[in-house]
């Protein structure tokens, strides 16, 4: 009799622990009563019916991580490659990812490698290398979509690596190769070409700048003999006015200047080298006194006044 009331608390403690429940943080528990879900058991203290309700599935309700594995893919233009890529979620209902699907973990590594076969398989190999964001945009809403049913929420899926065969990588390297060589000869022929234009430009200013030159120079060459005819006609009207007064050695001006001329023409031609004249030193000497007489006179007039 003294032991019927201890096995009654031991009773009664066990009773009570099998109706307490201690949930972690990031876990979910689902609650069966006769084998039927009724409710789900939130992170913390949670209170249980003892032999009627019972712990059905704990859910891990973190977001979660599962690579999936390598597979070989066909590309639109029949090209064929290897891809891999993990893929991220979170379970958001611990009731439907329990009890719709099976083996959640298999079902979306599963639906993800055929939504990859069937995403990369629509685009051509050239697409498929250069826009790997699309693939992976693509790839969440398709997959995303489907495991939504079971109360999963895809928050991430990315490709790591697209692999073509050895032989088409080769053959793209070289592709590349030529690629770079012709714009490198395109480069080199528009250098060419400018090269060109800027040396047809220096040569017209050139041109321009030589032509202007001419031009001046044509300028002030006239305008020199313009002066130069003006100086000789003044200098021809005084001696005009002279002989007009009766003046002898204008005259003799006028023949000293014509005889010295003649000199300087005979002198400075080509083919003089030894010049033998016949005339008088006193004639020349003469003349050349009147150019200096008439001179003079002119500077003196100029200085009296």
């Amino acid at each position: 009799m003294e032991l019927l009331p201890i096995a009654i608390v031991v009773f009664a403690i066990i009773v009570i622990m099998m109706g307490v429940k201690r949930v972690p943080q990031g876990m979910e528990y689902t609650v069966e009563r006769f084998g039927r879900y009724t409710r789900t058991l939130k992170p913390g203290i949670q209170f249980l019916i003892p032999f009627i309700d019972g712990i059905g599935a704990k859910v891990n309700m973190m977001e979660q991580v599962t690579d999936v594995p390598q597979q070989e893919v066909i590309t639109k233009d029949n090209a064929m490659v290897t891809a891999d890529g993990v893929v991220f979620f979170k379970v958001m209902d611990a009731a439907k990812s329990a009890y719709r699907v099976n083996d959640m973990y298999r079902a979306v590594l599963n639906i993800t490698m055929t939504n990859i076969r069937s995403v990369m398989g629509s685009m051509d190999l050239d697409e498929l290398l250069s826009k790997r964001d699309e693939i992976n945009s693509r790839l969440l809403v398709v997959v995303d979509e489907a495991a939504a049913t079971w109360g999963i929420k895809v928050t991430r899926i990315e490709i790591k690596d697209i692999n073509p065969p050895a032989d088409l990588v080769e053959s793209m390297g070289r592709q590349m190769k030529a690629e770079r060589e012709k714009r490198a000869l395109i480069l080199e022929a528009e250098g060419t070409r400018a090269a060109q234009i800027l040396n047809a430009e220096g040569i017209k200013q050139s041109a321009i700048l030589a032509a202007e030159g001419e031009k001046e120079a044509a300028f002030r060459e006239a305008e020199a003999r313009e002066r130069l005819a003006e100086a000789e006609a003044k200098a021809t009207a005084m001696v005009s006015q002279a002989i007009a007064k009766g003046d002898v050695q204008a005259i003799n001006y006028f023949v000293a200047q014509k005889y010295t001329e003649a000199l300087r023409d005979i002198a400075s031609a080509d083919n003089s080298k030894i010049i033998m004249l016949p005339m008088e030193a006193a004639s020349l000497m003469g003349s050349i006194s009147g150019i200096a007489e008439i001179t003079k006179e002119a500077f003196g007039n100029k200085v009296d006044k």
